[in-house]
């Protein structure tokens, strides 16, 4: 399986940060792991990747409810950039209280693949490599 450049973690909780890094580090799957805490440190971490021509995420994991800028607020935003921008696959992560109209609403994202439960497991990451990055 080829291994990734960049993973992308955005969340707020520090527990399920370190607790995904450390399974995504364990599974040695990816060159680099990044942890951001809310959209708007996600959002500046891709426009500072564009601006100084760095490595952009192959694949990103997002939080829905997040302090600053939730995850749909960041979807919003992410579209709008540059569509090179755009190329990595965002697979969102939800909490177990997500609505059904949370999981209705992001049917409209484009660059969401797919939704998974919280926590991260190392079957869901085999899955998503196997699928995505083949």
């Amino acid at each position: 399986m080829k291994r990734l450049n960049l993973i992308l973690l955005v969340d707020d909780d520090e527990t399920t940060n370190y607790l995904n890094k450390r399974l995504l580090t364990r599974m040695n799957i990816a060159e680099q792991i990044e942890v951001v805490t809310n959209g708007e440190e996600a959002l500046k971490f891709l426009n500072n990747a564009l601006a100084q021509n760095a490595p952009l995420p192959d694949l990103m994991f997002l939080d829905i409810k997040m302090p600053v800028m939730d995850g749909f607020e960041f979807l919003d935003q992410y579209h709008q950039l540059p569509e090179e921008t755009q190329k990595c696959i965002v697979v969102m992560m939800l909490t177990s209280s997500a609505s059904f109209y949370d999981l209705e609403k992001l049917k409209k994202y484009s660059a969401v693949e797919q939704h998974i439960s919280k926590p991260l497991e190392e079957a869901h990451v085999r899955e998503i490599l196997q699928e995505h990055f083949q």
